[in-house]
């Protein structure tokens, strides 16, 4: 019986949960094992081989890059499809990955439909073989009709731009906007656009930011990550999820909408740069 093997490794468990959703919606012949962090994937690859890895950047004790290069040495993963999903969209870290033997590079927040278009374009063959063989497999005919349409539409080529590795866009108002006396600024990024805000409140566990209505706005629960600048020219990059969204003022035209982004890293070096960022802002 023709069945995939992938492997998801992300720190945070409500982006694994992201992957495997999707993953399971489209791919009913793909069988997913998770890892938390590079150190316990490559102990699992070390004893189960994997057609598939889709791995993070920025993990704690093992990072993606260091899993990515040890794959490459060893026979068995030389050419093991690895698509990188990670906050980490500027040009210097996709040409260092892309170096290393990456296969494809997918930036956070993702859609499901860019995370689907990624498996189709490294894993084609692959899928198409376990698909034939798909009535052997316990699955809905629907999940199977699905995944076989998806197979066959044309993807687009390696030169696609994600919209979650966009570089962050300036985040700041001018004019009297109530909004601009708030001390601190982010761009908070989404799968499909980039919200323009200033920073409330901010602890180790969310932020509160408000944004002006004009813009375009996510749904509750979608990925989210916060750029915020450190100085030095760095920038801490901070996954999370929209826990809540309200009006400011109790009036159905106010111009300002106030959210709260849960943070899901667990990763030290971006709580240590959180942490950073929480006193200056603090301080200033």
């Amino acid at each position: 019986m023709a069945i995939i093997k992938a492997l998801v490794v992300d720190d945070a468990s409500f982006v694994r949960d992201l992957v495997k959703r999707t993953v399971r919606s489209k791919f009913p012949v793909i069988e997913l094992t998770e890892a938390a962090n590079g150190r316990k994937a490559q102990s699992l690859m070390s004893r189960t081989f994997f057609d598939l890895i889709l791995c993070d950047w920025e993990m704690p004790e093992m990072s993606g890059l260091e899993l990515l290069q040890w794959m490459r040495q060893h026979d068995a993963y030389k050419t093991c499809p690895f698509i990188m999903i990670t906050s980490r969209g500027d040009k210097s870290h996709v040409i260092e990955a892309v170096q290393q033997g990456v296969s494809e590079y997918l930036g956070k927040p993702f859609s499901p439909d860019a995370l689907t278009k990624k498996i189709i374009k490294v894993m084609g063959r692959k899928l198409k073989a376990a698909m034939s063989d798909g009535s052997k497999v316990s699955a809905t005919p629907d999940a199977f009709r699905e995944s076989a349409t998806l197979l066959t539409q044309a993807t687009r080529g390696s030169a696609e731009v994600d919209n979650g590795a966009a570089a962050p866009a300036a985040a700041a108002s001018g004019g009297k906007d109530p909004a601009q006396r708030m001390r601190g600024v982010a761009a908070v990024r989404f799968a499909d656009s980039v919200l323009k805000c200033v920073i409330k409140d901010i602890t180790l566990t969310e932020i509160r930011v408000i944004a002006k209505r004009d813009q375009q706005f996510p749904g509750i629960l979608d990925q989210a990550v916060v750029d915020m600048d450190l100085g030095d020219n760095r920038v801490a990059r901070l996954n999370g999820y929209v826990h809540q969204m309200q009006a400011v003022e109790k009036r159905v035209d106010t111009d300002f909408v106030s959210l709260i982004i849960r943070f899901v890293d667990e990763d030290p070096q971006k709580l240590e740069d959180l942490s950073r960022f929480i006193a200056g802002f603090r301080g200033s």
